[in-house]
């Protein structure tokens, strides 16, 4: 993966700073995450893919963001708790980020240069926007928020089993 990924800094929600190269060989899966969007169930597909393939090496990695609609309005714990007791998330939450415009979290910012949206487009257009992180080519494929966490499965074997 190249290296300028792997070296932004990271705040978890329990305030321990990592950085993309602290999962070496891993596949990882960026999502940016909100409480009290229509998408929130979706905390469960990703606790699923979380369980059944982070000992073959997935990471699955949350990023809470209040940019759209105003859907993350809690601080780290109360996010931390939702979270736990509403869907059991265990894979790591970091603090909540912007994505888009001057404040976008640089791990976002070269998220979307590696994989622009629909025309090109540089903007994460909504919640549970999916990064899926070859560990080998640092190569990332996007999904839209709609894509539920079950779709990328195929996608995650194939980078597992190499």
């Amino acid at each position: 993966m190249a290296g300028s990924m792997l070296d932004i800094p990271c705040v978890t929600l329990g305030g321990e700073h990592k950085k993309l190269g602290d999962f070496p060989g891993k596949a990882l899966l960026v999502v940016n995450t909100a409480s009290q969007c229509g998408f929130t169930p979706q905390y469960k597909g990703l606790e699923q893919l979380w369980q059944a393939y982070h000992e073959r090496g997935l990471v699955v990695l949350g990023f809470p963001c209040n940019q759209f609609g105003k859907q993350e309005p809690g601080d780290a714990r109360d996010i931390a708790q939702f979270c736990e007791r509403n869907f059991g998330v265990s894979f790591p939450l970091f603090r909540k980020v912007e994505v888009n415009g001057p404040g976008a979290h640089p791990l976002f910012v070269e998220l979307k240069r590696r994989a622009p949206g629909i025309l090109g487009s540089q903007k994460i257009k909504w919640n549970f926007t999916k990064f899926l992180v070859d560990p080998a080519s640092g190569q990332v494929t996007r999904y839209a928020p709609t894509t539920k966490p079950q779709a990328l499965e195929a996608d995650i074997e194939r980078l597992l089993s190499r």
